[in-house]
This record gives structure tokens, C-alpha cells and sequence, in this order.
């Protein structure tokens, strides 16, 4: 069909449309989940302690064992561990579901399970973003990663959050069967994947010698290393001003609790559009100057959410934002991977995770404060200059950034 090779080209082969399949799958079930956990514990508890500490479980174990996860990913071998770590997901979701369908769960049993879903998702995502590279073209990355963001976009910010509010609503047990059997089916076709075998290291294991020498080879690699401190920053910057958008959304724009849900849903239509585009924008521009406009608009974007009252002005900025993201999203994943040794992909990448997670909680805490002492607009002035600088000062060396190369 001229539609399925015009998304996933026969020329990439066969292993990357199983891996794309696999991620369309786990992130529709993701995209469930978003709806349906807070949903479920809501349902549990009102104690705001107890709702929050959910939450927490589930981004706490990227902080604690991203690591980890890389070293694994670059010892073990990186198909198999994505098959066991879903394998587990799908093992914890039955669980729930079978136990909400017997009415037998309280709020202890929904944290625990939050938690083993956040470290399962850790070390399956660590070592699904490794298969990429090793089974597509460099040259077909950027396309590559396109494809992959396209799936999270529709399935974990826009179909799947609404799907998983209808299944809650029809029954408390029914959005965790379907995650089940949509992650199910993202195993069986990794399971399909033909993945190249990768040489690993001679030397015994060692967790944190291991973890020294990706981060080595990070910091002493100045491109990639600018690519890491550019995506930390900004997430510092991002996390900031986005850690007060739900009461900027009813304080500031007076579009209450249903508006701030619509701002998010068009910073994934942005996306969308970013997504049809991003083809034609890799064929006809330098990937420096993608890199660079995308970063003015995250800027521009801090600016003008500072500045405005509108509401309709707001949620224009909010779609330009979104395919900024995605591009970009896109963009730096594609050149880091390009740049990375097959070796490392696991290790370097678990870095810039544990970057960008670390990054967006230390925002999180600024904006809380700064929105506190000086007005909720404050965040978003501390985004905008604290991004403008960024970018003056990394604006020359975005040119060695795109290109890149691995010397191996």
C-alpha cells in the first residue's frame, strides 16, 4: 500500500516497521494509563499526599535507576531486555485488572503497582531506543525517530488519555486489561525484530565503571556534550514555566480546568502538524538552522505566554510550541544517535534521560518559587531569559552539533 510505504518505507526494512508497530502499541496502552492511574487512586483516596506520592513512584525510578538501565542496555542483549521488562508490565497490569475486577485493591496495592510499572517502563525504554540505531541507516534516523514520536504523540497525548477515561468510566478494571493486551502485542513484535548482534564489552561487569565511561565519552565528545547541556538547560527552563501553566491557564487566561487540558491537547496537535512536516523540513533545510529556529520558538515561546492575556493568543502558541517539540524531539534524538559508538547508545542515552527528568524536576522547583514570591508570569520571564542566553551562547557551535558523526 502507498500509504504504509509512504510512513514506513520497505527500504528501511522489515525490523524497523516491527519496532514502530511495537512503539504505536505500548503508547496507545501509555496513553491509557495517563487517564486511568490518576483516575483509579483518585478513586481510592482524596488524600493529596497519597495522590501525589503515585505520581512520584512513577518518576522516581528514572532518577534512581536510568543508569543502571543503560549499563544493562549495552551488556545484555537489548531485544530480549525490552521483551522481558514489557513482558513484566503486561504480567503487573493482569494483576491489577484482576484484582479490580474481584474488588480487591486499596490504595496500597495501586502504589505498588505504580511502582513496578515505572521500573519495568525504565528499563524497557532505555533499551528499545537503542534498537533504532542498530537496525535503520544513519542517514534514515531523523525519519526514523519521526515515526516513533509520531506514534507517542497520537496515542500517549491525544487518543489514548480520552480512550482511557471512557474504558475507567465503563469499568475501573477495563483500561488495565486493554494496556495489557496492547503491551502484549508490542512484545510479540519485538519478538519478530531481526536485530544485528552488537560486541560487548571484554571487561566484567562493573555498574558504576561502566556508567563513568559513557559519561567520559559524553563530556569529552564537544558536540554531543553541548547537545546534552543544551537539553538540560532548556528542561530546567521548560520545567519552570510549565510547573505553573494550570494555574497561569485559570488565574491568568480564565479558561478553568477544561482549557488548561485543551492547552496540552494543541501542544499535541502542534505536533501533528510537526509530524506531517518533518520530511520535507529535513529535505529542504540545513539541520543547524532547524536546531536554531526551534530553539528561538521554545524562547519566543516563554515570551509570549508572559506576555499575553488572550486566551486565543495562548492556545496559538501553544500549536507552534508543539510542532517545535516534535521537530526538535526529533532532530537532537537523530544526531545524538548518529554521533553515539553502538556500544554506548545504551549508556549515553540513559544519561540524557536522567538530563532531561532531572532537568524538568529542578524547573519544577523554581517555578513553584518563583511563582510564589513574584506572580505566576515570573516562571515564564525566567524561561524566556534564561533560554535566551542559552541559546546566545550555544547559537555558533548548533552548526558541529547537527553533523556530528560517530568515528566508529
Amino acid at each position: 500500500m502507498r500509504l504504509v510505504e509512504a510512513i514506513l518505507p520497505a527500504r528501511m526494512g522489515a525490523a524497523f516497521r516491527w519496532l514502530v508497530g511495537s512503539s504505536w502499541l505500548s503508547n496507545l496502552g501509555d496513553g491509557i494509563a495517563l487517564a486511568a492511574g490518576p483516575l483509579l487512586i483518585a478513586s481510592e483516596t482524596q488524600e493529596p499526599l497519597l495522590v501525589a506520592l503515585a505520581a512520584l513512584l512513577q518518576r522516581l525510578p528514572w532518577l534512581l535507576l536510568v543508569l543502571y538501565a543503560g549499563v544493562l542496555a549495552d551488556r545484555l542483549d537489548r531485544r530480549r531486555m525490552v521483551v522481558i521488562a514489557n513482558g513484566l508490565r503486561v504480567g503487573v497490569l493482569a494483576a491489577l485488572a484482576g484484582a479490580l475486577a474481584a474488588d480487591a485493591v486499596n490504595v496500597a496495592v495501586v502504589l505498588v503497582a505504580m511502582l513496578a510499572l515505572g521500573v519495568a517502563e525504565v528499563f524497557a525504554d532505555i533499551a528499545g531506543h537503542t534498537l533504532l540505531p542498530m537496525v535503520i541507516e544513519k542517514a534514515d534516523l531523523g525519519i526514523g525517530n519521526a515515526r516513533l514520536m509520531a506514534g507517542f504523540l497520537t496515542g500517549n497525548q491525544l487518543v489514548g488519555p480520552a480512550l482511557g477515561a471512557a474504558l475507567f468510566a465503563a469499568g475501573r478494571a477495563w483500561p488495565f486489561m486493554v494496556q495489557a493486551v496492547l503491551m502484549a502485542l508490542a512484545v510479540l513484535l519485538v519478538t519478530r525484530m531481526r536485530v544485528p548482534p552488537l560486541a560487548r564489552p571484554d571487561a566484567p561487569a562493573h555498574v558504576w565503571r561502566d556508567v563513568r565511561e559513557g559519561f567520559a565519552w559524553l563530556w569529552g565528545n564537544a558536540p554531543v556534550r553541548t547537545l546534552a547541556l543544551t537539553i538540560v538547560t532548556f528542561n530546567v527552563t521548560f520545567g519552570a514555566a510549565w510547573s505553573v501553566l494550570v494555574l497561569y491557564a485559570d488565574r491568568r487566561l480564565g479558561l478553568g480546568a477544561v482549557g488548561f487540558g485543551l492547552l496540552s491537547t494543541l501542544v499535541a496537535v502542534g505536533g501533528i502538524f510537526g509530524t506531517l512536516a518533518y520530511d520535507r523540513l529535513e529535505r529542504r533545510f540545513r539541520l543547524a538552522t532547524l536546531m536554531r529556529v526551534g530553539l528561538a520558538i521554545e524562547t519566543c515561546t516563554h515570551l509570549g505566554l508572559a506576555l499575553t492575556t488572550s486566551a486565543a493568543v495562548a492556545m496559538a502558541i501553544m500549536v507552534v510550541f508543539g510542532a517545535h517539540i516534535f521537530v526538535w524531539g526529533t532532530l537532537s534524538m537523530a544526531v545524538r544517535m548518529r554521533a553515539t559508538p553502538a556500544e554506548l547508545q545504551g549508556r549515553v542515552g540513559s544519561v540524557y534521560s536522567l538530563g532531561v527528568h532531572g532537568g524538568i524536576l529542578v524547573g519544577q522547583a523554581i517555578g513553584g518559587v518563583l511563582a510564589s514570591v513574584a506572580g505566576l508570569t515570573a516562571p515564564f520571564w525566567f524561561g524566556f531569559a534564561g533560554s535566551a542566553l542559552i541559546l546566545a551562547l550555544i547559537w555558533r557551535a548548533l552548526a558541529d552539533v547537527a553533523h556530528v558523526e560517530s568515528a566508529r
